[in-house]
């Protein structure tokens, strides 16, 4: 008589699948990538404010480049930019 194995078979495991990570697009979102390059004159009196609307090349004389074509759109940007429309309305 053949003696039996007590443990059950051994399987090979399933193969990984790894989740794919999608970029989240380009815009104006927070988390995608800004589509431009994106600039906010700041006050030629010397308070050093942000003044004017949102600019997409350096407007000239003193700048803040809010964030580069390419640069991730974080909250801090998106507040800014938020910043800057409500400013203009």
């Amino acid at each position: 008589m053949a003696a039996r194995n007590s443990k059950p078979e051994e399987t090979t495991p399933a193969a990984t699948v790894r989740t794919q990570e999608y970029a989240a697009g380009t815009g104006w979102n927070v988390g995608q990538t800004a589509p431009d390059d994106a600039f906010r004159a700041l006050d030629a009196a010397g308070t050093g404010g942000p003044t004017g609307p949102v600019v997409h090349e350096h407007p000239g004389g003193y700048a803040r480049q809010i964030v580069a074509k390419g640069g991730l759109v974080t909250d801090g940007v998106k507040r800014e930019l938020d910043a800057a429309e409500s400013d203009e309305g």
